[in-house]
């Protein structure tokens, strides 16, 4: 039987530390959250590796030290209200539940969506909305924003129609391009129509379903 706390802290020391997540507040949330049951059943021994896990309808779960960077570069508070765009199993949904006042969650695949709610139950979250729907382009319902986590990739870069979702001073992070060449930015909101962005690593990272894809050459 696997050690899944031993597993939890050696990933957090071997994999996230390592990867200039210094936040004692996102390392908190990180050692707090059981990955594990995230994690589908296929792939139990693998929930604190440094790897893409696949999930049903093609996803994959994000691997914890981008999960660790991208939580420490929103530099989140408790009274913020963050956009998660992409649910996948609930996993970062769950550790931004511990360092923010209020989530609203959206996952455009139906089983996902209630695969989360499964995994969320029981975690006593309060202030967490969870909804399925296709948030690519964000999600009006319960905008702004102080932060927005998008999980997966803008080929074309980030549109500004989700940027806009933001309050002032408020940060995205988002996966953009198309493979080799994929970055993790943040985009920061200064005013009406001002922003900043910033390229924090590359990676990979699937699209998101119904973003914007370049157009295809036929000759």
């Amino acid at each position: 039987m696997m050690n899944f706390q031993l597993a939890r802290s050696n990933m957090v020391a071997q994999q996230v530390r390592p990867w200039h997540v210094l936040s004692e507040q996102v390392l908190s949330a990180l050692l707090q959250v059981q990955r594990e049951n995230f994690v589908p059943m296929a792939y139990h021994n693998l929930a604190y590796s440094d790897t893409d896990i696949p999930l049903s309808e093609g996803q994959t779960m994000l691997p914890p030290k981008i999960v660790g960077r991208a939580l420490q570069a929103l530099d989140l508070t408790m009274q913020d209200k963050v956009l998660e765009v992409g649910t996948g199993t609930g996993y970062v949904t769950a550790c931004l539940a511990k360092l923010v006042g209020e989530v609203v969650s959206v996952e455009i695949q139906p089983t996902l969506l209630v695969q989360a709610q499964a995994n969320l139950k029981g975690l006593n979250l309060r202030h967490l909305t969870l909804s399925q729907g296709d948030a690519v382009f964000g999600w009006d319902e319960h905008a702004p924003y102080d932060a927005i986590f998008v999980t997966g990739s803008y080929p074309l870069g980030v549109p500004e129609k989700i940027c806009e979702q933001l309050r002032t001073g408020g940060k995205l992070f988002a996966f953009t391009g198309v493979e080799p060449t994929m970055r993790a930015v943040l985009i920061e909101r200064h005013g009406k129509s001002q922003y900043s962005t910033n390229t924090l690593f590359e990676t990979v990272v699937p699209a998101l379903i119904h973003a914007p894809q370049p157009k295809i050459f036929q000759f």
